[in-house]
């Protein structure tokens, strides 16, 4: 461990705050006041107020009359939350006697704000939104004394002698929540990884131009806020980076066994505990018992390879996106990509200036978000407030969050009795009208083009991607094509499309995605009087909250069926609920001294009632789309469709109504 994390370490627990990234004091402020007002003149006005009321403890600066208004989020984001240049222009000179005031007093340090300091700036910076949110948000600000995820009980507690141990399965971003929880619960556990490392998708994806399309302070941990992101969408190695501070920091290395395969899970109704399977570091097949076994392995997991005659036959270089092979060399080559959704987005402008052809194979043109700084260095003034201004990386974190949490769903609402073709209601089409206008703009010198790239599905049925212009500067090149022809096979030579053309490559680049909507997979497991899981779910996974499965006691599954999100919510907050939820759930069995919990089937068919009606309303549930959100039977098994409030509040408590309780 370096003497950075020791200290680290050393002043994170000295606080009651719950942040692996806490520091006790800043930079102090010594620049003029010229320099200062440059400063104010090119930050988000909303993060930095709150940052600077909360370090002044002048909370007057949070005035009523200068709320962002933030009214439905548009294509292209309001600055500053919606304010207007008369809110933005007094804004900026309570800010600036702030942020004197900060330099004067060299004020370099801030503590935990007390529930009612918390109360006020929610109520200003979410423009008075339901009050219901505010527990939430400062679960996710993480700077309020007992209100984030962090237990607040202790296993040695409550478990009187008795033995209870959990087995996690997969360290990727889902398995570091659970492990470092289940650390500060102090119950033991055992993270099993099949990689050489921990990080996931972060360390299997290096694609070249791998990167967020999320932006990066609100794709971090509650419990883990790094501020100083070079990128506000990083680069892969930089997310992944983070992934190794975090299991660091967090001090849940030392229960991590690398290069180990879980193969199966059997539950022993007899003794309560599961059997878990597994090849070790050294080859070998392994048994070991367990209390409870969580299930970590994400859903982006198996790559998915096209069903297309002579697949194999080709005698060229082939490779999936996420099994990338870093020691080919693609200068000089002739490259196809297969696919045309986030990966490709990024793999084809990597590589588009180094081969001598590109041929690209779309099947389905996305819809893109205008996002001009996609590919931009944060900010020097965002780079020197985390530097200088106590806390001010937490608040631009909790400002990105914030709206994000429901962010573009009100675009994606079906309008009853609306019948226009391409749309479900008139926002709906209004966006897709202003998407379709940037499209025709890009390609405006390439109509053969333009007729290709302008997708034929509803704004919203699938996830948008991140738009710079970069997708159709490359495609526009002279050594690029994009066929939109269907595949017909493959040969030793390249690709035959269904208009009978063979098309040359020296490699085929697969972008075309995982086996998303396989839960699980290929993990066997048994549950009670021998229920395979697969065999229950019969390729049409549900879960309690994505969480639990009847049969199959003590079984949590974290980031499981519909718990994803298209146009609001963060990965990180449904990790965490979910999370959060799996420990009450093993305090009250460790507690009350029972087996296990075992979900009644009731309550998931009414749960999963609630979901597929919710979904029915939705773009991506329209009849019309298809996307790998519908598993096989055409039924939405991916994606969140309530409120992300909803989510929060169902994992707050567990029901023991819901549960048979295994004694």
């Amino acid at each position: 461990m370096t003497n950075s994390t020791t200290e680290a370490l050393q002043t994170r627990e000295e606080h009651v705050v719950d942040d692996l990234y806490w520091r006790d004091r800043y930079e102090p402020i010594a620049e003029d006041d010229e320099f200062l007002q440059k400063i104010v003149d090119t930050s988000d006005l909303p993060a930095l107020m709150v940052a600077l009321a909360a370090v002044t403890k002048d909370f007057s600066l949070l005035r009523e009359d200068l709320r962002p208004p933030q009214p439905p989020a548009e294509i292209v984001g309001m600055p500053h939350g919606g304010m207007s240049p008369e809110q933005q222009a007094q804004a900026r000179g309570l800010a600036l006697a702030a942020l004197k005031r900060v330099r004067d007093e060299q004020l370099t340090s801030v503590g935990p704000l007390t529930e009612a300091q918390a109360d006020d700036i929610l109520t200003w910076i979410t423009n008075a939104a339901n009050p219901e949110y505010h527990p939430m948000l400062m679960h996710d600000m993480a700077l309020v004394e007992g209100k984030s995820g962090k237990p607040t009980w202790d296993f040695k507690d409550i478990a009187l002698g008795r033995d209870f141990s959990v087995a996690v399965i997969g360290s990727g971003v889902s398995g570091m929540a659970a492990a470092y929880r289940l650390k500060q619960a102090g119950i033991p556990y055992t993270v099993f990884e099949k990689g050489h490392t921990v990080g996931g998708t972060w360390w299997k994806n290096t694609y070249p131009g791998v990167r967020l399309d999320t932006p990066n302070y609100a794709y971090s941990f509650s419990f883990a806020q790094r501020d100083d992101w070079p990128q506000q969408f990083s680069q892969g190695s930089e997310i992944f980076e983070y992934t190794r501070q975090v299991a660091e920091r967090g001090g849940i290395l030392g229960e991590i066994e690398l290069n180990t395969e879980v193969t199966s899970a059997t539950y022993d109704q007899a003794t309560g505990l599961w059997n878990v399977d597994m090849i070790d570091a050294s080859g070998r097949p392994v048994s070991r018992q367990f209390n409870a076994v969580l299930s970590a392995v994400g859903q982006l997991d198996r790559p998915k390879y096209p069903d297309v005659p002579g697949r194999m036959d080709f005698a060229g270089i082939q490779m999936h996106s996420a099994e990338w092979d870093n020691s080919v060399d693609v200068t000089g080559k002739r490259v196809a990509v297969i696919g045309t959704g986030a990966s490709a987005y990024q793999i084809v402008p990597a590589i588009v200036d180094q081969v001598s052809s590109l041929t690209v194979f779309q099947r389905s043109s996305p819809w893109m978000l205008p996002t001009q700084g996609y590919y931009a260095d944060m900010p020097d003034s965002v780079q020197w407030l985390v530097r200088k201004l106590p806390h001010y990386g937490q608040w631009l974190r909790f400002w990105q969050h914030w709206l994000g949490v429901e962010g573009r769903q009100h675009t994606t609402v079906a309008e009853p009795g609306w019948d226009e073709p391409g749309s479900v209601s008139a926002v709906n089409a209004q966006w897709r009208q202003g998407l379709t206008d940037i499209l025709a703009k890009q390609y405006q010198d390439r109509p053969d083009l333009l007729a290709k790239v302008t997708p034929d599905y509803i704004v919203g049925g699938k996830r948008m991607l991140r738009d710079n212009g970069v997708w159709a500067e490359s495609l526009k090149k002279p050594q690029s094509t994009l066929v939109t022809e269907g595949i017909e096979r493959m040969t030793p030579e390249g690709i035959v499309t269904k208009d009978g053309v063979l098309h040359e490559v020296d490699i085929i680049v697969y972008a075309t995605g995982f086996q998303a909507s396989e839960f699980l997979e290929p993990l066997k497991i048994t549950g009670l009087n021998g229920t395979d899981l697969h065999e229950y779910w019969g390729g049409d996974a549900k879960a309690f909250a994505g969480l639990t499965v009847p049969n199959f006691p003590n079984l949590f599954i974290i980031t499981g069926p519909n718990t994803g999100h298209v146009v609001n919510g963060s990965l990180y907050s449904m990790i965490e609920y979910g999370v959060e939820y799996i420990l009450e759930s093993l305090r009250l069995i460790i507690e009350k001294d029972l087996k296990a919990l075992d979900l009644k089937q009731e309550v998931l068919d009414e749960f999963v009632a609630g979901l597929d009606a919710a979904n029915a309303t939705k773009a991506w549930g329209h009849p019309s789309v298809h996307t790998w959100y519908k598993n096989k039977f055409g039924r939405v098994s991916q994606i969140w469709p309530h409120p992300v409030l909803d989510f929060w509040k169902i994992t707050r408590t567990v029901n023991l109504d819901d549960y048979n309780q295994l004694a």
